[in-house]
């Protein structure tokens, strides 16, 4: 059996893919169906991360975006899976590399879709410049169904238009600032008000319920069950809770900016953000 683990987002991971699957094709009586699991960014990362700890020695090098197992044994990435398939099953593969790049394309956006439309989850976007430069963006997936009042303000907050309940005034975390960097813990940011952490509002005012999402822009916590107006990203994320699609690098340019008390020494700002439909 061959099991494909990586990157969905990554041409190496559908060219395994590919192989796997064309393997059962040509010789269906010697092959199971193949296991094939496409992760997000983050996911990717975490199950890496854990890959590595669990089979170590060479594998603490390793630096390609999938993985790739016969019967349960690490044969390698999506090169040593084709030449495997080339010696064992005289299999080879002629497709262009503008074709799984096309077909990459296609892949992530269908999954972004179908991943909106069955589970009624909404797609958010933060873009990031440290000193002014963009970095890149973050992409999160807000579990509206589990979590509906926390992902309605974080949309809002994202799209802007928002008023205060208390002075009326637009609400948006365009051009906020993150006040709290810890490495390996979290990143802490979306106070709309002083941007030091100690003021804020959500679209319902000052507090409100909510709960704790980890991989999810989540609200800080007052007490037990009011949430506070501070929002935090946390980067040591539980891996059974995923919800960061992109900015894994844009997280780790981050987490190395230098502090003073945990606090950042040069602008780390939100310069835009929004809905994002795929």
């Amino acid at each position: 059996m061959v099991t494909v683990v990586g990157l969905l987002r990554d041409p190496a991971f559908h060219v395994a893919k590919c192989t796997a699957e064309a393997l059962k094709l040509k010789f269906p009586s010697k092959f199971a169906d193949p296991v094939i699991q496409p992760l997000v960014e983050f996911a990717w990362h975490e199950y890496l991360q854990e890959k590595k700890k669990e089979l170590r020695g060479e594998v603490w090098a390793y630096a390609s975006s999938v993985m790739c197992f016969i019967d349960g044994q690490l044969l390698g990435d999506e090169k040593e899976l084709l030449k495997w398939s080339h010696r064992e099953w005289d299999y080879r593969d002629f497709k262009p590399e503008a074709l799984y790049q096309a077909i990459t394309e296609d892949f992530y956006s269908k999954y972004l879709k179908n991943s909106q439309a069955s589970n009624t989850h909404v797609f958010v976007y933060l873009e990031i410049a440290i000193e002014e430069q963009p970095v890149g963006r973050l992409l999160f997936e807000l579990f509206s169904d589990l979590c509906p009042r926390t992902c309605e303000n974080f949309r809002a907050l994202c799209t802007g238009g928002a008023k205060s309940p208390r002075d009326g005034r637009e609400l948006t975390y365009k051009n906020s600032l993150f006040h709290r960097l810890v490495k390996n813990g979290w990143i802490q940011g979306g106070d709309i008000i002083t941007g030091k952490g100690d003021g804020g509002e959500s679209i319902y005012g000052p507090t409100f319920e909510g709960r704790e999402r980890y991989g999810l822009p989540g609200v800080g916590r007052k007490g037990q069950k009011a949430g506070s107006r501070q929002r935090w990203i946390i980067c040591a994320l539980s891996p059974s809770r995923r919800q960061l699609i992109e900015g894994t690098e844009v997280l780790q340019r981050l987490e190395v900016v230098p502090t003073y008390n945990e606090r950042p020494t040069v602008a780390c700002k939100i310069v835009n953000c929004g809905t994002f439909e795929p």
